[in-house]
């Protein structure tokens, strides 16, 4: 099948890179002339295993092509993609610019009948807009005979294992009311859909609602487990134990209830934000969602508080080594991330910072430039020189394993803040530190 993906984001390049790797043949359409010369030289603009070698395989192949030449790209595709971000306003709700403008474009150069696939993360009712959008262009150009169906086919990607997760889904959500789009669609998904019938099908609304509801209901859960953290430090209780009690209850399962500093990322933050303004919205009160959300907010900051107690509110002229940029392992995506809370919180306090991590260095650059209390250092061990602590916010593979007489020697006191709870309290105090941990 012939197609058009516009976008080549995170959401845009895995789906097509996915779709052509299956046989079909994708354009990917973006306005950004730079990016798409970077990709048809094999410059991938972010870090997802297995992304590189599948981008590159299918455009020698000749299935995989980027253009900015958006007329081009809606001539080939039998279906359109749309995968452009739908970025935070300042009111929190989605913003939708770049999906209808999309819109727009796609029915500017329309010559036969399309289908327009929402896969964009988006309010419960935007297909309603991007149609609205559709038809008044092709009022304006006279093409009203033109027919067109507007589907929600929200993704369930997890940054750092999104390949797999493409390639292998849990399930597929089709909003549609429409038996002839339907079909098309799970032929569309066929090589995907051959173990077992993964295809969900439902009306539009419902399965815009229905990528929101998912990504609330994991950051809710993040939420409460960091809640129950702070209730088990102050009551005496390892949260690690707790952990392990009620995530062998099959009910609640194991996923996504580790304590830590807080979520953050391009989804979680984002969607929460806009759905408890999609409930403002209808006059409905949103209050878990406001809860989640603030409990996030406050998590984020509980590892500078753990630090300025133990320097008893003096940080001023402190250097801190800091382990982990990236809002979790395996990406090197910093937005929303727990790791610039506590830099910036550290730096008003007058510290410097040392940081690594494996994928986010030139990220942190790009965000923060160049400043004189920050150094971006090549190792982890690099990071400990000199410093008065180390401080852990993402728990890449890389650190569950260091040289612990190594971080000894090159701290000006052994103290370790771990926001991941990566290691045994107990080694920790016979090894000599003082350590700081997350619920425990």
């Amino acid at each position: 099948m012939n197609v058009t993906v516009f976008g080549t984001g995170y959401v845009g390049l895995v789906q097509g890179a996915i779709l052509a790797d299956v046989g079909h043949h994708v354009i990917c359409v973006d306005v950004d002339a730079d990016k798409v010369e970077r990709l048809k030289q094999g410059d991938i603009p972010i870090f997802e295993p297995g992304l590189e070698p599948l981008v590159k395989d299918n455009h020698a192949a000749g299935r995989l092509e980027f253009t900015t030449d958006a007329a081009a790209g809606v001539k080939h595709g039998q279906v359109q993609f749309i995968a452009v971000g739908t970025p935070p306003d300042e009111d929190g709700s989605a913003d939708l610019k770049y999906v209808l403008a999309v819109a727009a474009t796609i029915a500017e150069h329309m010559e036969r009948d399309q289908i327009i696939i929402d896969k964009s993360t988006v309010p419960v009712g935007t297909a309603d807009k991007v149609r609205e959008k559709v038809d008044s262009v092709l009022e304006a150009r006279g093409r009203k005979e033109l027919r067109f169906d507007v589907v929600s086919n929200p993704e369930f990607l997890k940054e750092g294992s999104a390949v797999a997760d493409c390639q292998k889904p849990d399930r597929i959500i089709i909003g549609t009311s429409s038996k002839q789009t339907e079909d098309v669609m799970r032929e569309l998904y066929a090589p995907f859909n051959r173990s077992r019938d993964r295809v969900i099908v439902m009306d539009v609304r419902s399965a815009e609602l229905t990528k929101y509801a998912a990504n609330c209901m994991l950051a809710t859960k993040i939420s409460f487990m960091n809640e129950m953290a702070n209730l088990a430090e102050r009551l005496g209780a390892d949260i690690e134990m707790v952990r392990q009690g009620i995530g062998s209850d099959p009910r609640i399962g194991y996923h996504f209830i580790y304590p830590g500093v807080g979520y953050g990322g391009s989804c979680f933050p984002k969607d929460v934000q806009a759905l408890i303004r999609t409930a403002g919205d209808i006059d409905f009160d949103a209050k878990v969602l406001k809860a989640v959300e603030a409990r996030n907010m406050d998590q984020k900051t509980t590892l500078f508080q753990k630090i300025s107690k133990h320097f008893n509110n003096d940080l001023k002229g402190k250097t801190f080594a800091i382990w982990g940029l990236a809002f979790k392992p395996n990406t090197d995506d910093m937005r929303e991330a727990p790791s610039r809370v506590l830099m910036e919180a550290l730096w008003n306090a007058g510290a410097k910072v040392q940081a690594f991590d494996p994928e986010a260095m030139e990220e942190a650059q790009r965000i923060y430039g160049s400043r004189d209390d920050l150094s971006l250092c090549g190792t982890k061990e690099a990071a400990l020189r000199g410093a008065d602590a180390l401080v852990i916010v993402t728990e890449w593979q890389l650190f569950r394993a260091p040289d612990f007489d190594l971080i000894q020697e090159q701290l000006a006191e052994p103290v370790i803040f771990d926001g991941r709870n990566m290691f045994e309290p107990k080694r920790m105090a016979i090894k000599g530190f003082s350590y700081y941990s997350v619920g425990r």
